[in-house]
């Protein structure tokens, strides 16, 4: 089994709890465990793969308690940097009936994650690497990190997955910002996943087919563009299909997506050759038809960590 590394961001969610309140108005909220890559690392962790996690959190209750929720899922923590005289950073969420939300981000220890020489030098003891990150391409020392990391995981040939998590929030007025380092990293990536609506921000083409062609021309060997209820479609530049998801009870589709790229990048653990596997597309869509399985049951239930299923649970879910 492949040691499987993730970079960025690990936060805490504050969702406001009383319906259809804006921030102003709202008064509850619950604490969430959050980020992208660090969902990632708990997927992978919680069906049975070797997962760490890399970022920086500040040296406050907050900051501890996401360490402790990333431990008790027995993820890697040795490269999740706990940086004194930081705040951790927090995002303030309520969501309107309509849709629309609030969102507050208050940015901290995220942004200042940093490796030493020796650290950089770590990256030998991994096959895969997956830069996921919604906060690295913003800026700080993280964003240098980030970049630095994924120059060199494609020097020592490592498998690289990518996946540009573009947050509307955080993006306001700067989408060509955005775009242009997403496609910076798209030429470094073996596995992409997007959403539907970030492939065609990323592109600018309304056709989805056509959109992952384009992903495929600036450098990324395969391509996954989740569909939500309809499934993924995939890619290698040649071949194109969709993977169909599976029918379930939607209650809460919060952290699906990273429980997709978990699942799909634990698989690959599994494998002799992981670029080797992505290449051929029948052994492909084996895989990702797993990752759309383990996706569909996170939004069977509430909260993202909580909600990603053991290996015997998909396997007890397949089987009803």
């Amino acid at each position: 089994m492949k040691k499987i590394l993730c970079i960025g961001e690990l936060l805490i969610d504050f969702i406001c709890s009383d319906i259809d309140n804006s921030l102003i108005e709202g008064t509850n909220f619950i604490k969430k465990a959050g980020g992208a890559p660090a969902n990632v690392t708990a997927a992978i962790s919680k069906l049975g793969g070797s997962a760490t996690f890399g970022g920086s959190v500040g040296a406050d209750a907050f900051g501890l308690f996401l360490k402790k929720t990333l431990d008790d899922v027995a993820v890697d923590t040795s490269l999740l940097k706990v940086l004194e005289k930081q705040n951790t950073t927090l995002a303030f969420v309520s969501l309107k009936e309509n849709g629309e939300r609030d969102f507050i981000f208050n940015r901290g220890a995220d942004e200042n994650f940093c490796l030493s020489d020796k650290e950089y030098q770590l990256l030998n003891d991994y096959e895969i690497v997956h830069f996921g990150s919604a906060t690295a391409l913003l800026g700080g020392e993280l964003k240098e990190t980030y970049l630095k990391s994924m120059m060199k995981a494609k020097e020592l040939n490592l498998f690289i997955s990518f996946d540009p998590n573009y947050r509307v929030d955080l993006w306001k007025g700067r989408d060509n910002e955005f775009i242009d380092a997403a496609k910076e990293c798209l030429k470094y990536a073996d596995f992409v996943k997007v959403s539907d609506e970030e492939a065609k921000i990323l592109t600018g083409k309304e056709d989805l087919k056509e959109a992952a062609k384009d992903l495929c021309v600036w450098g990324a060997k395969t391509v996954a563009i989740t569909l939500g209820k309809e499934g993924t479609m995939i890619t290698d530049g040649t071949n194109l299909e969709i993977i169909q998801s599976i029918k379930i009870k939607s209650i809460d589709s919060t952290g699906a997506g990273d429980a997709f790229v978990g699942a799909t990048l634990y698989k690959l653990s599994l494998e002799e050759s992981s670029k080797e596997v992505v290449r051929t597309f029948s052994n492909f869509k084996k895989i990702i038809q797993f990752g759309n399985i383990v996706g569909a049951i996170v939004c069977t239930k509430l909260g993202a960590i909580a909600a990603i299923p053991t290996l015997d649970e998909v396997r007890s879910f397949i089987e009803e």
